[in-house]
């Protein structure tokens, strides 16, 4: 209902009796205060008056021909435009059970025949002044609701600075400390290699020039196993310099992740962050005791470069995959079942929609109908015909129902035991995604066939 808050505004009356004595009274009465007075002579016509312009009051008889005030109120009461509209009955009636009836209907006050007009007054102004109060402090909870929201809003976005900073700190010290004597193995690795085949070398003239060794010398040569060391040396420092060319990967890796020197808008590859969030979590993608090795299929397709919050974007990344992984480890999922990944297959029929390269959506498709039977997570790629790009990441674990999936993005929703979860990810990610990047961020889930998050952003950046 609409009341107005200026001392101008008239309050809009409607008198319903079948009666036209009545009706000329009340009317004459109420329009003498002041106050805008319709009339009907029956129900229908009370509703259709109601429909045509909501009234702030209505004086109801009880007692009329074909629909009576009780019916009459009822009907009122039960749709949503009218429901909240004050129903004062005016009846002849004075015995208790009809003031009882009156009120489980839906009426707020009661008035007996023969009226006076300062009670009738008294009663009306009483229920304008409640609605009015009760308008205000309609006004005043969305205001705290509002507040409350932006609040929330602002204590996620304080601890993913939090975290980001702690994050930040954590990897420079990581890429600082290891960086260096990485580099210092890495780069004398290749000296060691040289002066070892010399030495080799050496041995292997040596031996040229002096066929017979002593007696001393044989032996030695028999203990350390000469042969197998002139063989294996190769073997071995070809497993160093893949062990320093991981480590320093890695380190990479964590500086790209988290881009520090990056807290700009730039345009970036999109397909390099994804990549950086995948070796960070490699070591969970490993088989343990409770499922096999989860496989990561990727789908990839030609991308430009896009301008986003490398960093801020890179959590996302981190975020969703976390929760895949978590969910994979629940271990009841489509592998689980040993039934087909019904949402893997749409989501690549949704490519093939979207008018991609024929070719590699059907080997893509065919990669991943070939790999059912294992906890596996879809990390997809499209350039859209509306200028933005969409990254698809979906797992076949066990699901989410549509009442948890309507509040994922929540802050502090979680349906993770507690300590192993704050809820924040998600509503980390939902703000990053939609409102700095002016972007969406969907949930597509049910219970047994997996979950799909569909990240779609600009590939350039409005402030619109």
């Amino acid at each position: 209902m609409l009341l107005e808050r200026n001392h101008n505004y008239k309050a809009n009356i409607l008198v319903v009796d079948d009666t036209p004595d009545n009706l000329r009274l009340l009317s004459a009465m109420l329009t003498a205060q002041g106050y805008e007075v319709r009339k009907a002579l029956n129900g229908k016509m009370a509703l259709t008056a109601c429909q045509m312009l909501l009234p702030d009051v209505i004086l109801l008889d009880i007692n009329m021909p074909g629909m009576d005030g009780y019916e009459v109120c009822k009907q009122l009461k039960s749709e949503d435009k009218t429901n909240e509209i004050p129903v004062i009955f005016i009846s002849a009636l004075d015995d208790v059970l009809d003031k009882v009836k009156a009120f489980d209907v839906g009426g707020v006050d009661y008035i007996t025949k023969p009226f006076h007009g300062a009670e009738v007054v008294l009663r009306i102004e009483n229920q304008i002044n409640l609605r009015l109060l009760q308008n205000k402090l309609q006004e005043k909870n969305i205001l705290l609701q509002n507040a409350f929201d932006e609040l929330k809003a602002a204590q996620v976005q304080q601890i993913q600075n939090e975290k980001m900073f702690a994050l930040g700190q954590l990897v420079a010290g990581v890429a600082h400390e290891i960086n260096n004597p990485v580099s210092f193995i890495y780069g004398n690795l290749q000296y060691a290699n040289e002066y070892i085949l010399d030495l080799v070398k050496l041995v292997e003239i040596y031996q040229k020039e002096y066929p017979n060794p002593t007696p001393k010398l044989q032996a030695t040569i028999q203990e350390i196993d000469l042969n197998f060391v002139v063989h294996d040396l190769q073997s071995l420092m070809g497993a160093m310099y893949r062990g320093t060319e991981r480590i320093r990967a890695i380190v990479l890796a964590l500086q790209n992740f988290s881009r520090l020197d990056e807290a700009i808008m730039k345009s970036v590859d999109i397909h390099e962050g994804i990549e950086s969030t995948l070796v960070m979590l490699e070591h969970r993608f490993k088989e343990t005791a409770h499922r096999p090795v989860i496989a990561v299929v990727k789908d990839f397709a030609a991308l430009p470069s896009v301008m986003c919050y490398a960093s801020e974007l890179n959590q996302v990344f981190m975020h969703i995959l976390n929760n895949a992984i978590d969910a994979l480890e629940m271990g009841n999922g489509a592998w689980r079942l040993g039934t087909k990944n019904r949402l893997q297959e749409d989501a690549v029929i949704s490519l093939s929609q979207e008018n991609f390269d024929t070719t590699q959506t059907l080997a893509s498709q065919q990669q991943i109908l070939n790999s059912h039977g294992s906890p596996q997570i879809l990390i997809q790629t499209q350039h859209t015909s509306k200028n933005t790009v969409k990254i698809i990441i979906a797992d076949n674990g066990p699901g989410i129902d549509s009442s948890t999936c309507s509040r994922l993005f929540d802050p502090f929703f979680t349906t993770k035991p507690v300590g192993k979860g704050t809820g924040l990810g998600l509503s980390i990610s939902y703000q990053i995604v939609v409102q700095k990047h002016h972007g969406n961020l969907t949930c597509y889930s049910l219970p047994g066939e997996g979950a799909k998050f569909v990240i779609e952003i600009p590939i350039t950046y409005s402030t619109l």
